[in-house]
């Protein structure tokens, strides 16, 4: 499991390297590595080497190997959230970085009400406005947020997005730079003190994102290397839409 430790701490000098660039203390960047298909071994290694907080995109999958894994990381659910999974993800998962709609948002509430616990939130925006994507469009997010403050078993900690596929990163930079541009706008207009978090940035653009402010960036492939095919869980038909690579 060498290789695990290896590139995690890889990535650890490219996060710092970038934040230094931006003028940022490297601590503000919380490195989610993402775990889909990657098995419980893999991971437990990943932990053991520093990593303290994990990301699954898939509620079926994630749940035996969170038992598999044991105590340590904090845990976040990133993909597409189906109502019918929510009281599964509200028992398994301390953040949820995919709230979509003012459905997904209520059913997380009522299943952390039935568990006695106050869940953190992130709400999920399509920047570039992608069909194949989850994720309200930047218009809507606060009244999202606004519709949500009923809501008081969630606590909503920031905005999530997923910038296009890019061969250089710099032409997605606008995507991170447009959602920081709307995290400070809804701080202006009263969000929450504790909505101050930025969601963004994978395997092939992290650096560009965390220059732009992230301070969560979600990685897969450059920790576990490339994934095993998936297995089990039916996916939502646009799974394009998937947050961590």
């Amino acid at each position: 499991m060498s290789g695990v430790r290896e590139r995690l701490d890889r990535v650890r000098g490219r996060i710092a390297a970038a934040a230094a660039r931006a003028g940022r203390d490297p601590a503000t960047v919380t490195l989610i590595g993402v775990a889909k298909t990657v098995d419980a071994a893999r991971v437990r290694a990943a932990v053991d080497a520093g990593l303290r907080d994990v990301g699954e995109n898939w509620v079926q999958e994630a749940l035996p190997k969170i038992a598999a894994v044991g105590p340590g990381p904090r845990w976040h659910f990133i993909g597409h959230l189906q109502r019918n999974k929510a009281r599964a993800a509200v028992g398994a998962f301390d953040v949820i970085h995919s709230i979509d709609s003012l459905r997904i948002a209520q059913a997380v509430d009522r299943a952390a009400a039935r568990s006695g616990r106050r869940v953190q939130v992130l709400i999920e925006v399509n920047v570039a406005s992608e069909p194949t994507k989850f994720g309200v469009p930047p218009e809507a997010a606060v009244d999202l947020l606004t519709a949500m403050r009923g809501l008081t078993h969630l606590a909503p900690v920031g905005l999530m997005t997923m910038a296009p596929l890019a061969e250089d990163p710099e032409a997605v930079r606008w995507v991170f730079r447009a959602l920081r541009r709307l995290l400070t706008e809804m701080m202006s207009a009263g969000a929450p003190p504790e909505f101050t978090q930025l969601s963004m940035g994978t395997s092939g653009d992290f650096e560009v994102a965390v220059e732009e402010g992230s301070t969560m960036v979600r990685i897969g492939r450059a920790i576990f290397g490339e994934r095993q095919a998936a297995t089990g869980e039916a996916r939502p038909s646009r799974e394009g839409g998937e947050s961590g690579r």
